[in-house]
């Protein structure tokens, strides 16, 4: 599939039923996934959610792609359709045991540059800001803060990277 991605220690697919168990695991830990918007999933949400997800990658040819290292799932990274009207997000997710090496760092940037290559001018992501790994990440790959939010009693920081038509692919 021309869609995957080969990073100096990743592959990154896009989202199959195949995943299926791989991404409910994830979506199912609190470590990986208890600061996500929506929160910790049961398995009848991820699935709505993969169905979700499919149908984005068939509308938009961009969407969530699972993060593989050595042919083991790590998480996942990619882009959907933020629930809040603020645009197409970034999202990432690892695994803790996965986590401290950059590894969120190189899917996010490589799904990021896949996005924009792909002609998505505006890609935004959101941060709790006392979540300073994912914000550390954000800014890592060139994206800056342009907006903040409350939610749920949080301070929510809102990041944004634009890319201009016909501007120049850095690599």
């Amino acid at each position: 599939m021309g869609r995957t991605i080969r990073t100096g220690r990743l592959l990154l697919a896009p989202v199959t039923w195949r995943d299926m168990d791989d991404m409910a695991a994830l979506k199912g830990d609190a470590g990986a996934f208890g600061l996500m918007l929506g929160g910790v999933r049961r398995r009848l949400e991820v699935e709505a959610e993969m169905v979700e997800d499919l149908g984005f990658w068939a509308r938009r040819g961009v969407g969530i792609f699972t993060i593989r290292e050595d042919g083991r799932f790590v998480g996942m990274t990619g882009l959907h359709e933020r629930p809040d009207g603020r645009g197409l997000g970034l999202r990432f997710a690892l695994f803790q045991w996965a986590r401290g090496r950059g590894l969120a760092r190189e899917a996010a940037a490589a799904a990021l540059r896949f996005a924009h290559d792909a002609g998505e001018r505006r890609i935004v992501a959101i941060a709790r800001d006392t979540n300073f790994a994912s914000r550390t990440t954000l800014g890592g790959i060139g994206m800056t803060v342009c907006d903040s939010f409350e939610r749920d009693g949080h301070i929510m920081l809102v990041y944004e990277s634009i890319r201009d038509p016909g501007s120049v692919r850095m690599s």
